[in-house]
């Protein structure tokens, strides 16, 4: 059966610049199965399927699939599906904010016309990673533990660790390799941008991952990450909303992020561009 598609590319300063997401709108009926086939053939970091909310405070509801699981909540997914749902003639029932259902609860997601912006989600795992594990983690990085000036658990689905290196050149060198050191792994990288000018990105990040079955794989610009480390910088001082950081720049890719706080939220946003749109057949 043929169904609504749209692939999105998020987070861009630029089309085409960000990371994308294949999105299947009215994906009811599909068994998981067949979701998860069709995601891994999209060989995509994820894909998502939009299906009729459970809870009436939902404009609709999402399954995210990465190539190997699915995932409670994932960040640009989360504002690639929203943009994909409006292209296709969603009206969110509360004007401005499309409200989203997915695994971790419900997303309020802001729409300012390219730009879309979630509310980070609550953090599963919080606190300091042990001392054995950042050990391990630094390996993978090929850096010293020492290098590492704070290590944090960022798990908001995803499970990432975050590391906070002291400078973005220091994160842009960085190789990795998970040889010896089977998973699965979310590491998470972030590193301050020296002399960043006040309406400039003041943080680089870099995201790696892997089911534990292949290599270490970089995310050109990712949501969760982004969303749970801002929750660790500003609570920890580290940084004051609002700001905005870059990821992909090792990949090519210009993805700027924007934080900001409102009444104690912090909202993850970015531009949003519909890069494809078809019917996929499912």
């Amino acid at each position: 059966m043929k169904r609504e598609f749209r692939q999105i590319d998020v987070f861009g300063q630029d089309p085409y610049t960000g990371n994308p997401v294949a999105v299947v709108l009215d994906a009811d009926g599909v068994d998981t199965e067949d979701l998860r086939r069709f995601s891994v053939w999209s060989n995509l970091s994820e894909c998502t399927f939009v299906l009729p909310p459970t809870d009436p405070a939902a404009d609709y509801r999402v399954r995210i699939f990465n190539l190997a699981i699915e995932l409670p909540f994932a960040g640009h997914p989360t504002l690639g599906t929203a943009r994909a749902w409006l292209d296709a003639g969603g009206v969110p029932a509360t004007p401005g904010v499309v409200v989203q259902e997915c695994g971790v609860g419900l997303v309020p997601i802001r729409i300012d016309g390219e730009t879309l912006a979630f509310v980070a989600p609550p953090r599963l795992r919080t606190g300091p990673v042990d001392a054995e594990l950042v050990a391990t983690v630094a390996a993978i990085l090929g850096i010293r533990p020492e290098e590492i000036a704070a290590a944090e658990w960022l798990d908001n689905g995803p499970g990432w660790i975050g590391i906070l290196l002291d400078d973005a050149d220091a994160a842009l060198a960085l190789t990795p390799d998970v040889s010896g050191h089977p998973g699965p792994w979310d590491i998470g990288v972030i590193a301050p941008i020296a002399g960043a000018e006040a309406d400039a990105p003041a943080f680089e990040l870099r995201g790696f991952f892997t089911d534990g079955t292949g290599p270490l794989i970089e995310d050109p610009v990712t949501g969760s990450l982004n969303a749970a480390a801002a929750q660790w910088l500003l609570a920890s001082g580290r940084a004051t909303a609002p700001y905005t950081a870059r990821q992909g720049t090792a990949l090519g890719r210009k993805g700027v992020i924007r934080i900001t706080e409102s009444d104690g939220d912090i909202w993850v946003g970015g531009r949003t561009h519909v890069a494809l749109s078809g019917t996929a057949d499912l």
